[in-house]
């Protein structure tokens, strides 16, 4: 018979949020693991985030989806709270308090980056009795931005850095069991709390899920398009950033020198960076283009900073003739969107922090340009875009074992094997 797993997840589908893909993905595998899961949510209305509909084909009819309610954002950002997390937490203590009451839960696991909800492990494991594991998708309390430049921290950095160092020992140090995409945010917390040194953990990445690309495909009507039918269109699609800087820069020298060498051959090519901000939209600010300004190749690189729905995003790495993937300067850094990247077959560039978990993941795969930032042979850049604009690049076909490796259901299986490890160290 399955164990009962009830997840916590803010935001879920419809909602279009990165932090939610993990659960999307892994749900349809749950029952198959051992595991019957139910979700807690935020009801949609009053998320501030873009909604895509399309969301919902991939979750089964059958899920029970519990929604709970949050305080009005007009009002909480009065007194400087618009934290989503924070206008959930009485109502999340209530409903699941309530759920708690009525059936047997074995494992209540956290998968968000709105980490404040996460507070509620410690107060349901006192009061109910039941352990609960943290998904890591990212830093919670870190010190990446504390010397940065005020124009390049969060907004409310202050008082976030403050509230975070406060609430993120309640979740952790009671915590039974952690899941991160980067080993290296683990060791960061073990290493700060020493009481979590021999508790279950597992570095899991988000999995490949390939029922994506044919909802974008089979909807591609919705949607219009954002390439130039004349060029030879290189994508990323994602966050910008100056931490990003020294990741792009290797590139646009690359396409600067080429220009220079073969301006008929290398005048083809047309670099998008698209939803680069995470500002509502038309309000977003250029992280990309100026830097392409400094290497005189600005006609060449277009940025649309407003973020597009996650289905036009698979759309257009589908309609790409090649895609580039940047990573943080920060090593802690995982791109958790490469596997949609390598789903669609096409030729792929990489350039990495040398640290960064996605390169011997990318090797894996089989993927020949996947380079870290420090070390990058000039002509294996230029090779590249030569290579792209004379169709010598095709299709890649990758090692099935790692596509195997990455597939959502083994993903989902990790975990599971993860929450039945933790289960078992409790009794």
């Amino acid at each position: 018979m399955n164990k009962k797993l009830l997840i916590i997840s803010p935001y879920f589908p419809p909602v279009n949020a990165a932090d939610m893909q993990r659960v999307r993905m892994s749900l349809p595998c749950f029952a198959a693991c051992g595991w019957d899961a139910e979700v807690v949510t935020i009801d949609e209305q009053y998320a501030d985030l873009a909604k895509d509909e399309l969301l919902l084909q991939s979750v089964s009819p059958d899920l029970k989806v519990h929604k709970v309610k949050a305080l009005s954002k007009t009002l909480t950002s009065k007194i400087g709270l618009g934290s989503i997390a924070i206008r959930s937490l009485w109502y999340y203590r209530k409903t699941v308090n309530r759920l708690l009451k009525d059936q047997k839960f074995d494992l209540i696991y956290f998968s968000t980056t709105q980490f404040p909800v996460c507070i509620l492990g410690a107060y349901w494991k006192k009061r109910f009795g039941i352990p609960y594991v943290i998904d890591m998708q990212d830093p919670w309390h870190s010190d990446y931005y504390i010397n940065k430049p005020k124009s390049e921290q969060p907004p409310k950095y202050w008082f976030a850095y403050r509230l975070n160092k406060y609430l993120e020992p309640i979740a952790i140090k009671n915590a039974d069991g952690l899941i991160s995409v980067s080993s290296a945010y683990i060791d960061e917390l073990k290493s700060r709390y020493p009481v979590i040194q021999h508790i279950p953990t597992a570095t899991i990445t988000f999995g490949a899920f390939e029922p994506d690309l044919q909802i974008a495909k089979d909807n591609q009507k919705l949607f219009a398009g954002l390439l130039n039918n004349g060029s030879v269109n290189v994508v990323y699609i994602g966050r910008g950033g100056n931490d990003m800087h020294k990741a792009i820069s290797p590139v646009f020298e690359a396409l600067q020198a080429g220009l220079n060498i073969n301006k008929e051959l290398f005048n083809k090519i047309k670099l998008y960076f698209i939803g680069t901000s995470y500002a509502p939209a038309g309000q977003g600010i250029a992280t990309i283009l100026p830097l392409a300004k400094q290497y005189g190749i600005e006609e060449h690189v277009v940025e649309i900073t407003d973020r597009i729905s996650y289905y036009q995003t698979l759309l257009t790495l589908q309609q790409a003739d090649a895609l580039f993937i940047p990573g943080s300067d920060d090593p802690k850094y995982t791109a958790s969107k490469i596997f949609p990247y390598l789903l669609t077959r096409k030729p792929v560039l990489a350039i990495f922090n040398a640290a960064s978990s996605a390169i011997p993941i990318m090797q894996q795969y089989g993927v020949e340009h996947v380079y870290n930032y420090d070390n990058i042979p000039p002509e294996s850049l230029s090779a590249f875009f030569e290579q792209l604009v004379l169709g010598d690049l095709k299709p890649v076909e990758y090692n099935t074992d790692a596509v195997k490796k990455y597939s959502a259901y083994e993903m989902t299986l990790a975990q599971c094997r993860l929450f039945d490890k933790t289960i078992d160290e409790r009794h």
